[in-house]
C-alpha cells in the first residue's frame, strides 16, 4: 500500500518531500523522519522565540512562531512544529516527531517518532509512537496507537493485498485522510486506516480498515459497516 492511496504531504511540508515518496509503502516513511530532520540545519531556521518558563526545549527543535504553547510542556531533541498549531498543557513531544499546521497536540499527550499532517487532532491522553496520521485525521480522548508487539518481533501490516512484514520492529498506526477513532481505542501495532475510516470508541482493532467504512464489534457479531458519504 502506497502512501499516495492514504495522504499526500501538504504543501507546508515540502521541505522534507525528498525523504517521503508517495509512491512508497507507506511505512517506509517511519525510518524516513529521522533522515529528515537530521537533514535540516536548525541555526538557520527562525524558530519560536517566547518560550514560557516551564517548557522545557531540547535541541534541534523548530517552533514555528505562531505556535501557541501551554505554561509547562516537554519538547525533545530533532522535532518540527509548524505554523498555528496548539500544544496544550504536559505535552510530551520526544525525538523525531514532525507536526504540521493547524493541528493539536493536547494535554498529557505523548508523541514519539512520528509524522502528523495538517489539522490533526490529537486532543487529550493519547499516546502516538512510531505512527503517520492524515491531513485532519482525529484521535478521541485515550485512545493510543500502540507500536511494540509483546514479543518484540517485526510488525506485519494489513493491507487490502495480505499481511506483509515491514522489517520495523515498532510501528504503530497509520491514519489515512480524516480517519478517526474514538474514545479509548486501542490501534495494534501495523493498523492502517483508511482516508475517513473509523475506529469505534473502547475498541481494540487490528488491521486494516478500508476507505470511508465505519468498524463496530458486537460481543457476537464483529462487523465492518460501509459509511454512507
Amino acid at each position: 500500500m502506497n502512501a499516495s492511496e492514504l495522504f499526500n504531504l501538504p504543501e507546508s511540508l515540502k521541505i522534507f518531500e525528498n525523504f517521503f515518496d508517495e509512491n512508497a509503502p507507506v511505512w517506509t516513511w517511519i525510518p524516513k523522519i529521522k533522515d529528515a530532520l537530521d537533514s535540516l540545519d536548525f541555526s538557520k531556521l527562525e524558530s519560536k522565540k517566547d518560550i514560557p518558563t516551564n517548557v522545557s526545549i531540547g535541541n534541534n527543535v523548530f517552533i514555528h512562531p505562531s505556535v501557541k504553547l501551554p505554561p509547562f510542556a516537554v519538547i525533545c531533541d530533532n522535532v518540527w512544529i509548524g505554523a498555528n498549531t496548539e500544544i496544550r498543557p504536559s505535552a510530551y513531544i520526544r525525538n523525531y516527531s514532525i507536526i504540521g499546521e493547524n493541528c493539536t497536540i493536547g494535554n498529557s499527550c505523548e508523541i514519539k517518532n512520528s509524522l502528523i499532517l495538517n489539522n490533526a487532532e490529537i486532543p487529550h491522553f493519547n499516546y502516538v509512537g512510531d505512527s503517520l496520521l492524515g491531513n485532519y485525521a482525529h484521535m478521541g480522548a485515550g485512545a493510543i496507537c500502540a507500536n511494540l508487539k509483546l514479543d518484540k518481533t517485526t510488525v506485519f501490516a494489513s493491507t487490502p493485498n495480505g499481511r506483509i512484514n515491514t522489517n520495523l520492529r515498532k510501528l504503530g498506526a497509520i491514519f489515512g485522510d480524516k480517519a478517526q477513532c474514538g474514545c479509548n481505542a486501542v490501534l495494534q501495532p501495523g493498523t492502517i486506516l483508511g482516508k475517513g475510516a473509523v475506529v469505534l470508541s473502547t475498541l481494540a482493532y487490528s488491521g486494516y480498515l478500508p476507505n470511508d467504512t465505519f468498524y463496530i464489534e458486537k460481543p457476537e457479531n464483529p462487523r465492518k459497516i460501509k459509511l454512507k458519504c
